[in-house]
């Protein structure tokens, strides 16, 4: 459960950084997030989201 907390506060320590340096960068990140197709987010989400787990597999094993 700790490094599930941790790992949120480094998400959030991430993201905020990332505002707090760049805010008008980001602002059109997200604009151009629109465009994108779903299923391409979809898709794209689903690869990080393993490739984040078998990280987290070889660290753990």
């Amino acid at each position: 459960m700790r490094e599930l907390i941790i790992a949120f506060g480094l998400f959030f320590f991430i993201e905020g950084i990332l505002y707090a340096l760049f805010p008008s960068k980001m602002k059109n990140m997200l604009k151009k997030l629109e465009l994108v197709k779903d299923s391409q987010l979809r898709s794209g989400g689903l690869v990080f989201a393993i490739i984040g787990f078998v990280i987290i597999y070889y660290i753990k094993s």
